[in-house]
């Protein structure tokens, strides 16, 4: 992947443009988002949930600290481009964020709207991720047909997760 600002990883310095083996990248912010992720899903819809000023703190300085790597790793363009995409989605990641609910016993509509905020900025850094994971693990980046069948097939793939997981929850 080229690097769209500098950055150090493992005592190496990348500067803007180098390419970074994807290795260095994915596994690391797959497995350590998942953890924040996951506890702040965990938090926000747990019986015995903080404070949602904590749950705001919490989620908000990890998915700010996520977006200025997205930003350095993917480029002000694609991360701009991620959260329109995110507005235009919102009622597949409602859907989704609905079926885990339903996993455990609950329904999304037992919560407020303010306490859905950081699972789905979480949602969307998380699938952004790995959309970038796929079109690097699979060297399709720079080949623009390759390109376009790898982003059709996950586009294909997160919209039937989207249609089986709501009719998995009905």
């Amino acid at each position: 992947m080229k690097l769209q600002g500098s950055v150090t990883v493992s005592g190496r310095e990348y500067r803007k443009g180098d390419d970074i083996p994807w290795h260095l990248v994915y596994p690391f912010f797959l497995v350590h988002m998942l953890m924040f992720g996951g506890s702040g899903f965990l938090m926000a819809y747990t019986a015995a949930r903080p404070d949602i000023v904590f749950i705001y703190l919490h989620g908000g300085i990890a998915i700010l600290v996520y977006t200025i790597f997205y930003l350095t790793l993917f480029g002000r363009d694609e991360v701009k481009w991620m959260f329109i995409n995110a507005g235009l989605s919102i009622v597949g990641i409602y859907t989704q964020i609905g079926w885990i609910l339903s996993l455990f016993g609950k329904e999304i509509s037992d919560y407020p709207l303010y306490v859905h905020v950081t699972p789905f900025l979480y949602f969307v850094l998380y699938t952004f991720l790995l959309r970038h994971a796929v079109l690097d693990i699979t060297h399709s980046r720079e080949d623009s047909d390759k390109k376009h069948r790898v982003e059709f097939g996950y586009v294909a793939v997160l919209v039937s997760a989207y249609v089986i997981s709501y009719f998995l929850k009905k």
